[in-house]
C-alpha cells in the first residue's frame, strides 16, 4: 500500500470510529507505530484529524451515531462505567448524560433506591428493567442520531430539580480548555446537568484527553472526579490531582 493510500485509509478509519489508536492503526497496516506517529503529524498539519495522547481523534463535529458510540473503545468505557457504579449509593440522586458510557453505567447499576434524571432514552429503557430505581426523563426534542432529549426543554425540566452527583462524559477533555462536546445542545445540557448537582464525576477513555471539541462544557476544575482507563499519561494526571480532582483508574 501507498503512503497516501495509507493515510486517506487512516483519516477514514479515524472519521468512522471518531477515536483511534496508535498500536490498533499500526497493527491495522502491518507498519511500525513510529510510522504511524508520523502519518499523524502529517495528516493533522493538513487539519484531516487531530492526534491525541496515543491515537487520533476526527474534527468532524457531527453528533455521532449513537451505535457508532457504542463500538468505539468499548472495553474503556464499561471498565469506567463499572467503577462509575461503584460511587453511587442507595437513596442517591443522581444524573446521567446520554453518553454510550452513562449507558454501560446504567446496566452496571445494582437494583437499589435511587432517582435517576436522564436525557437518554437507552438509560430510561435499561433502568426501567430495575424497580427500585426511579427514572425521570427531561423530555425535550428528540435527537435520532444519539437517542436523547435536547434543547430549551430539556434545559429548563433540569431547574426543578438538585441531585447529589451528576455523570457526564464529553467529546474533549483539555487542561485548558476545559471539557467539550461536538454537539451544541449536548454541551449546553451538560452544562446544566453539572450545575444542578452537589459533585460531578465526569467519564472520559484516556483518548478524550488532550483533545478540543467543538462546544465547551465547563472549566476542567468544576469537575470533582475523573473516572479513567490506565492509559492516562501519568503526566496529564498528575496535573489534574494538582487541581484537586480525585481520579480514578478503571481496570482494564
Amino acid at each position: 500500500m501507498l503512503v497516501a493510500e495509507r493515510q486517506q485509509k487512516i483519516v477514514e478509519l479515524v472519521n468512522i470510529k471518531s477515536s483511534v489508536r496508535v498500536s490498533e492503526l499500526s497493527e491495522y497496516f502491518s507498519v511500525t507505530e513510529e510510522t504511524i506517529r508520523r502519518d499523524l503529524e502529517k495528516l493533522e498539519r493538513e487539519n484531516k484529524l487531530k492526534r491525541s495522547h496515543g491515537g487520533a481523534v476526527s474534527i468532524q463535529e457531527e453528533d455521532p451515531d449513537v451505535t457508532e458510540r457504542e463500538i468505539t473503545n468499548v472495553t474503556e468505557k464499561k471498565a469506567i462505567a463499572n467503577e462509575a457504579a461503584k460511587l453511587v449509593e442507595s437513596g442517591d440522586r443522581i444524573i446521567l448524560d446520554a453518553s454510550s458510557t452513562a449507558w454501560y453505567m446504567a446496566k452496571a447499576l445494582t437494583n437499589i433506591p435511587l432517582t435517576v434524571i436522564t436525557n437518554s432514552i437507552k438509560v430510561s429503557m435499561e433502568l426501567s428493567k430495575k424497580d427500585k430505581i426511579e427514572v425521570i426523563s427531561t423530555g425535550g426534542k428528540l435527537n435520532p442520531k444519539s437517542m436523547s432529549h435536547v434543547g430549551p426543554l430539556a434545559e429548563r425540566s433540569l431547574d426543578m430539580y438538585h441531585v447529589n452527583k451528576t455523570f457526564i462524559s464529553c467529546k474533549g477533555l483539555h487542561l485548558e480548555n476545559g471539557l467539550s462536546d461536538s454537539n451544541e445542545e449536548q454541551a449546553i445540557l451538560k452544562k446544566r446537568m453539572a450545575e444542578r448537582s452537589d459533585k460531578v464525576i465526569v467519564m472520559a477513555d484516556s483518548s478524550k484527553f488532550g483533545v478540543k471539541g467543538f462546544s465547551q462544557i465547563m472549566p476542567i476544575n468544576n469537575a470533582h472526579h475523573i473516572i479513567t482507563d490506565s492509559k492516562i499519561d501519568f503526566g496529564i494526571k498528575e496535573k489534574l490531582e494538582g487541581l484537586q480532582l480525585k481520579i480514578h483508574i478503571a481496570k482494564i
